[in-house]
């Protein structure tokens, strides 16, 4: 069934650029588009390297170049490895490990979604899979970006850690962390999986032991594994440093990429307070409506997380002193604070930009829109990502910055 939805999404989006070509002007506003016709790939298949997939295919090729340092290593390194497999063609290397690895991906969140899922909700794990790929920019995951790759690593981490692999998780959130930024937040359900595993096994140790004794027992054997997502990023931040003298290049050479991001920290409510000037000011062109899409996909995904934290993970009971949250699923809890750090953090640049595709790894949104009750607003849900879906992969593969 997985294999069909799959091979079904493959299909359609290769349709819907096709088509796209033919009614929607090309724009083409981005580094390297001159260099798309050398790799002898039709023009609806190479178009899935615009933008970020053209800096993969020159750091794979060519190693990194002056800023390209914001784009993590892993998936250029593994084009680079696998190319000479692929006759030579860095495009199509990246387009083959993009789409494998989604597709193995799939499987992996099925079989991580059925561990985690009740009796009572039968059908949720298809369901979340069908809101995942009719998501408006699930084209990413086959695209010539991270995505693929990022997206089996996450929920490979988070289905060996449920079956309690450990050396497996080690692994693949060390990779993750290499992959993107926000794979150092595999370290939040890593850490709530070990709080709920063990919060009890202190009391079980010798009691001749003292406090600080059963406290070191615990944290040499499980600090590790919990610090596994940091210290990828810290190969790298090493790495950066004795290249460039800043470990934290990735983060410092954003601004030259342009959309508006900044080098310091801006919070939310000042994000909101600059979308709002924009929908007042701005004129009504392209970016005005890309604007709007960030901004509203944003904030729909931000309240069914919140909504999915209060209904699904925490719980309120009554004390002497009042109400108190208690955790109710250290699992959902864990992938939820998960999907929020990993929308939230991008935010903190000044901007929505990117945020429609960033929003793909906020796993619990997926979860939690499957098992809305009401069959109408499931299906209203899904009509909107298909026709936003449509949308945003015509005017991408067009040349036009979406996401």
């Amino acid at each position: 069934m997985i294999l069909i939805y799959f091979l079904i999404w493959r299909i359609l989006d290769f349709l819907i650029i096709f088509l796209s070509q033919k009614v929607i002007p090309y724009l083409g506003f981005f580094p390297y588009k001159d260099q798309l016709p050398g790799f002898n790939l039709p023009s609806w298949v190479s178009a899935l390297a615009n933008f970020d997939g053209l800096h993969y295919i020159s750091i794979a090729r060519d190693g990194y170049a002056q800023y390209e340092q914001a784009f993590f290593p892993l998936y250029p390194m593994l084009i680079k490895f696998l190319t000479p497999f692929f006759s030579n063609n860095q495009l199509l290397t990246g387009l083959i490990i993009s789409n494998v690895l989604f597709l193995l991906g799939l499987f992996v969140f099925y079989k991580y979604l059925r561990l985690i899922s009740s009796d009572s909700i039968r059908f949720y794990p298809i369901l979340s899979i069908l809101f995942l790929i009719a998501f408006p920019t699930s084209f990413f995951f086959g695209a010539v970006y991270t995505e693929g790759l990022f997206f089996l690593l996450v929920v490979s981490t988070l289905y060996f850690l449920k079956k309690q692999n450990y050396l497996l998780v080690f692994i693949l959130a060390f990779l993750a962390s290499t992959t993107r930024l926000v794979g150092v937040f595999l370290t939040i359900p890593i850490a709530f999986h070990f709080i709920n595993k063990y919060k009890n096994e202190i009391y079980r140790l010798d009691p001749r032991l003292r406090g600080d004794d059963k406290r070191l027992i615990l944290n040499t054997k499980y600090l590790l594994l919990i610090l596994s997502p940091l210290i990828g990023l810290g190969i790298y931040c090493f790495y950066l440093f004795k290249t460039t003298g800043d470990p934290f290049f990735f983060l410092t050479s954003q601004p030259i990429f342009g959309a508006n991001r900044s080098s310091h920290l801006i919070l939310l409510p000042q994000v909101y307070w600059r979308y709002f000037k924009i929908f007042v000011t701005a004129a009504h062109d392209s970016r005005f409506y890309v604007a709007v899409a960030e901004f509203s996909i944003f904030s729909f995904v931000l309240i069914i997380l919140i909504l999915d934290l209060i209904k699904n993970c925490l719980y309120s009971v009554a004390s002497a002193k009042g109400y108190k949250l208690k955790i109710e699923n250290y699992d959902r809890l864990g992938l939820n604070l998960f999907s929020l750090a990993n929308l939230i953090l991008p935010t903190l640049t000044g901007t929505f930009s990117s945020i429609p595709r960033y929003s793909l790894f906020s796993l619990s949104f997926f979860i939690y829109l499957a098992q809305i009750k009401n069959v109408f607003v499931k299906y209203l849900i899904l009509l909107i990502f298909l026709f936003l879906h449509i949308l945003l992969l015509g005017y991408f593969t067009q040349g036009y910055f979406i996401s």
